[in-house]
């Protein structure tokens, strides 16, 4: 939907004509339902491979601790793993058989076959797209060059924006987006950098006429859940789910029966497992912490979808809301720049 100017810089473009509005999708679920639904991958028929990372990482925090060494196994070099016969996946997991079969099942597959098969078509995937790009287990290290560095740091980023694509769950997005447009009032909690993406959401709501709140300290948070009922949202950012300074205002929000929608790399999380909708990403974290840039993108890039879709839904509202808030903007850049200019005599 094209707007009078981005909710992020107000006064950077002149007002531009509004797209037409999509039509709506179905209703969101109104209060705290007690489990949550989770965006988990969407595979793609006839091909577990396309996802099959996403989902182990996704599943790293629900999984025993025999399970995931399995899992960090696989991950370090999926398309080695792939070559392995079960019994030496296993010793390298140190581990037993049944635990990488349980292991199978706890992400989405039927037998070990199928993990194989998967993990070579997504090791042949990330060849193809990564080129002479460097590998995305690859962490920034003392003696890169610069160069070295930002082909890293963009490589991760952009792979972390199409997994987050590819694995996001669009039906579950459009009950986010009702529940939000729908909603009374809409507070947002995250600490650290999730509060960053917090303020960004925020700020995009505030400027299309919708009553929002930003939450980054924890008692502030769980005051503001306090006061929350049915008809409104609360929405929890963090990438871990294990965050308690976010997962508690959440959980308080939905037990006095706010919707409730947790932001998070982990679905099955503590945040993703107490949220009424869970809308996942796909960042890899790594041991530099570029992860915690990487999160950074791919939380934005989900804001700005559901942003985008709370602004169709309440189109009329949103466009005349951007055009006075661009308005009073620019007046004030115009009558700053006419302060400026010497009157003429």
């Amino acid at each position: 939907m094209s707007s009078p100017a981005s909710p992020g810089d107000p006064a950077e473009r002149p007002p531009a004509s509004p797209a037409p509005p999509a039509s709506p999708t179905s209703g969101a679920s109104s209060g705290s339902s007690g489990s949550a639904e989770t965006s988990g991958p969407a595979e793609s028929p006839g091909s577990p491979a396309a996802e099959v990372l996403v989902r182990i990482r996704a599943a790293l925090p629900s999984l025993a601790p025999a399970e995931r060494r399995v899992a960090e196994a696989v991950l370090v070099d999926p398309a080695r793993a792939a070559q392995m016969s079960i019994s030496e996946l296993s010793g390298r997991a140190q581990t037993s058989v049944t635990t990488v079969m349980r292991f199978c099942r706890a992400v989405g597959l039927g037998n070990y076959p199928q993990l194989r098969l998967a993990l070579a078509g997504a090791a042949a995937r990330e060849d193809a797209l990564g080129g002479d790009r460097p590998r995305v287990s690859a962490d920034i290290s003392a003696t890169d060059s610069l160069d070295e560095v930002v082909n890293k740091i963009i490589f991760n980023e952009v792979r972390a924006l199409e997994e987050t694509g590819a694995g996001l769950d669009v039906r579950m997005l459009g009950r986010a987006v009702d529940a939000v447009a729908q909603a009374r009032r809409v507070d947002v909690f995250g600490v650290g950098a999730s509060a960053f993406v917090g303020q960004d959401l925020h700020q995009k709501l505030h400027r299309i006429g919708m009553m929002a709140f930003i939450w980054t300290d924890a008692h502030a948070a769980l005051t503001a859940a306090a006061l929350l009922g049915p008809g409104d949202v609360a929405i929890g950012i963090s990438h871990s789910g294990a965050t308690l300074d976010t997962v508690d205002p959440l959980q308080a929000a939905g037990e006095r029966g706010a919707t409730t929608i947790a932001l998070t790399n982990y679905p099955n999380s503590l945040l993703g497992e107490g949220a009424d909708l869970v809308l996942s990403t796909s960042a890899r974290e790594t041991p530099f912490r570029s992860g915690a840039t990487v999160s950074r993108i791919a939380q934005l890039a989900v804001i700005d979808c559901l942003f985008v879709g709370v602004a169709q839904r309440r189109f009329d509202e949103a466009a005349a809301a951007l055009e006075s808030t661009y308005s009073a903007i620019h007046w004030r850049t115009r009558r700053s720049a006419a302060r400026r200019t010497p009157a003429h005599e």
